[in-house]
């Protein structure tokens, strides 16, 4: 499955070019979750990751593959600064690289909705003091970081660490990779681009199996199927069987 490998090496290739920090999320403190229960207001935030406007970058991606080699290993990444260290709102990017079982995700609407089950993972984490903010209308993924939470000692290890944990719940995940970055002179809408791209190929996959018999010379997503290997592959098998 390698619908959305062209991504994920698009993001390693902008990882690689920078200075990155391997935490070791495995020993990091097992944080709170707060639940409904994580609401920060603006006198208790420390920061926010991703800024209160559209001046700054708030990007959240989670994508999967079936390709061991970029997800060898459960595995977390930070680009920049860590929370304790962070001073003032910053922009702030969060990517997910899930290495699933392929023969598991099933197909047709099955496929579809276990692509989503794992990516709404994101609103079932809520490490105390940590609350995202998620606008699917905007593309935004920012947080709130409360000064609680800084002063008690929360890492991006921690945040991390409940990432990794809570897809592993999932028989589906087989090992899971997390990038957080807060590097101010990052390629951010660079970034903005492939996640975008990455949101594309999900819909495609949906619109794909909703219209088996789609005339793809009049099709919207025509150029979304052209360029990502698989999709097109993924869109005349399932015609085949109707």
């Amino acid at each position: 499955m390698k619908l959305y490998d062209e991504v994920i090496e698009k993001w390693n290739e902008k990882v690689d070019a920078r200075e990155v920090k391997r935490l070791d999320f495995a020993a990091a403190k097992v944080w709170e979750d707060a639940g409904k229960n994580n609401m920060i207001l603006r006198s208790d935030m420390a920061y926010e990751l991703g800024g209160a406007s559209n001046k700054m970058y708030a990007l959240g991606s989670t994508v999967i593959t079936g390709t061991n080699s970029l997800v060898p290993q459960d595995e977390v990444i930070l680009v920049g600064k860590d929370i304790p260290e962070i001073l003032e709102d910053t922009s702030y990017t969060r990517l997910t690289v899930v290495l699933v079982d392929e023969e598991a995700m099933g197909e047709g609407d099955a496929l579809y909705s276990a692509i989503r089950n794992i990516e709404y993972v994101r609103y079932q984490i809520s490490p105390k003091g940590f609350m995202m903010r998620v606008s699917t209308t905007h593309n935004r993924e920012s947080v709130r970081v409360s000064k609680e939470a800084v002063a008690s000692g929360l890492t991006f290890s921690s945040v991390g660490k409940a990432f990794v944990d809570h897809l592993h719940k999932n028989p589906k995940v087989l090992a899971v990779k997390v990038f957080f970055i807060t590097e101010p002179s990052f390629d951010f809408e660079g970034l903005q681009k492939d996640v975008m791209q990455a949101e594309a190929i999900t819909k495609t996959i949906d619109h794909v199996f909703k219209n088996v018999s789609m005339d793809c010379n009049v099709c919207n997503l025509k150029e979304v199927c052209d360029e990502v290997e698989g999709l097109k592959e993924l869109h005349f098998k399932n015609a085949n069987k109707s």
